[in-house]
């Protein structure tokens, strides 16, 4: 099973990169798809691309770095994308709950970006919260210029989920999905995402799953934890896990272009 949100860039990770990816690897998973949120961070993402085996980054600048987007910033994400190792723009969207960047500032680098994807003709791995509307004022145009696109991440509701599958992007399901607090709504629109599809994520260190047991000492979430997900998606789903497993990883193969 391949995990396509690892921010394995983390300062979280610093004292045990090794441990956690060779966790990763013993639990079941299959591959990693690193997360680059800023220049810097998609510049750290591709050296543990090229560091650790089955791994590939993304580059781009999150919605909350947006402000520090500069003009110099697109070529230097053009000079990424052309490593083999990196094999999508982003992550980057829109996040209109917390406006780290203002939204004009959002727009600009999330356009900028998804003009870099169609040129370079790579698919693109976006973030929206709090932003659905827009985020698809600014991303249909694009979207017949894209060879793919994922949502990755996604906690909408089911008409927001409806609303990107129609468009033909690929919906990413993490720990979130696990939360008896937050996440029942998510859960329940799981059966109506159609399976080709599908994605799923840890985006660790974030968003560990609630129902872990026993509970991990640390609130620390790892790639380790991914079979523990896609066996709930499964169950929520009414699938059979290895199944899952397998077209997930397929639509993974089409999506990235990635060899696993």
């Amino acid at each position: 099973m391949f995990d396509i949100g690892v921010n394995l860039t983390s300062s979280q990770f610093a004292k045990d990169r090794d441990e956690v990816v060779a966790r990763a690897f013993a639990a079941g998973v299959n591959g990693m798809l690193l997360t680059g949120t800023n220049l810097h961070e998609s510049q750290q993402a591709l050296k543990l691309a090229q560091h650790y085996p089955h791994c590939w980054s993304t580059a781009g600048v999150h919605p909350h770095n947006s402000s520090q987007w500069q003009s110099s910033t697109e070529d230097e994400i053009i000079a990424l994308a052309n490593q083999s190792k990196v094999v999508a723009i982003g992550e980057c969207g829109l996040d209109f709950n917390r406006n780290f960047s203002t939204p004009q500032e959002q727009e600009r680098a999330f356009e900028a970006q998804l003009r870099i994807a169609a040129e370079l003709q790579m698919p693109i791995f976006m973030h929206c919260r709090d932003a659905h509307a827009r985020f698809l004022t600014l991303l249909e145009p694009w979207l017949d210029s894209l060879p793919g696109a994922v949502l990755h991440c996604f906690t909408g509701s089911r008409q927001e989920m409806q609303d990107c599958v129609d468009r033909g992007l690929y919906i990413g399901i993490t720990g979130w999905v696990c939360d008896e607090r937050r996440g029942m709504e998510l859960r329940e629109l799981l059966p109506f995402i159609p399976v080709e599809r599908l994605l799923i994520e840890t985006d660790a260190p974030y968003l560990l799953p609630r129902d872990l047991m026993p509970k991990p000492a640390s609130r620390r979430n790892e790639p380790a934890h991914l079979p523990h997900i896609l066996e709930r998606i499964a169950h929520w789903r009414g699938e059979d896990p290895q199944w899952l497993s397998a077209t997930i990883d397929a639509n993974v193969r089409t999506l990235f272009e990635v060899a696993f």
